[in-house]
């Protein structure tokens, strides 16, 4: 038996009308999973160790202000973490205490933006029992004097202000970041080392921090960037961009960082 145009017609129809709702919350599905894959993000960072107490703070504003996102961060000398991306470790962005070695990963990383500078001082025992007044008493032999190693950002910016005053230094120990040779000071196992001035206002209570004038100082610089080939690319460069808004500059100048 066939069936008149006007009924098939009205069949089309029908049919239509179920798909169209149908096809709309399949979309509407699409869209939310590809929100929620972003939203759920979970970011690895690797950082400087300089960074270690402000980026607690970061980390919880940032999770804050993103719901769903989850922030991991690993911290190394800045060398060590070079090191790790080279290498193919799992992370997705990076943040480093120089340039210069973010510049040696250019074929890693996307375009990096500095987020934050620091300067230099002296740590020495709590009460500065060796009455250490500025660089040139680090040249005394008596005393027991640490530094990073030359390949580690802070390593390397305290033999450049020590060579441009002419000073000599012999230290007992090269670190491998700063925040060893800010513990060995701590501990008593040196009297003196050059750290970074927002690491030493984490020990006050435990270190001396003698300033290092600026025409003797060096100023690091903090570069952050998205490393290519991450699993969450977007995430993280809206995480790279969010570092130098209002909200997370005010967190770092509040923890003793300088403006970028």
């Amino acid at each position: 038996m066939s069936r008149s145009p006007a009924r098939t017609a009205a069949t089309a129809l029908a049919a239509t009308a179920f798909l169209v709702p149908l096809l709309a919350a399949c979309g509407d599905d699409e869209e939310k999973k590809d929100s929620g894959a972003q939203d759920s993000a979970k970011l690895t960072v690797l950082a400087a160790a300089s960074l270690t107490d402000v980026f607690g703070t970061v980390k919880s504003a940032y999770e804050d202000a993103h719901p769903g996102t989850t922030l991991t961060f690993s911290f190394a000398g800045s060398q060590e973490l070079a090191a790790q991306v080279r290498q193919g470790a799992p992370a997705d962005a990076i943040v480093t205490a120089d340039t210069k070695t973010m510049d040696g990963l250019k074929a890693d990383t996307g375009t990096p933006s500095v987020i934050a500078r620091n300067r230099l001082v002296i740590a020495t025992r709590e009460g500065n029992p060796d009455k250490v007044d500025g660089l040139k008493d680090l040249a005394d032999p008596k005393l027991k004097v640490v530094l990073a190693a030359p390949e580690v950002p802070v390593g390397r910016y305290s033999r450049q202000v020590l060579d441009a005053q002419k000073i000599a230094v012999e230290p007992v120990s090269e670190e491998p970041n700063v925040r060893a040779v800010l513990s060995k000071v701590e501990l008593g196992e040196a009297d003196a080392g050059i750290v970074y001035k927002t690491d030493a206002e984490t020990a006050t209570d435990k270190v001396d921090a003698i300033t290092v004038p600026d025409d003797q100082n060096a100023i690091a610089q903090y570069p952050a960037a998205v490393i290519k080939g991450g699993k969450n690319v977007a995430a993280a460069q809206t995480f790279v961009e969010w570092l130098s808004t209002p909200a997370a500059q005010k967190i770092l100048q509040d923890a003793g960082f300088q403006k970028p």
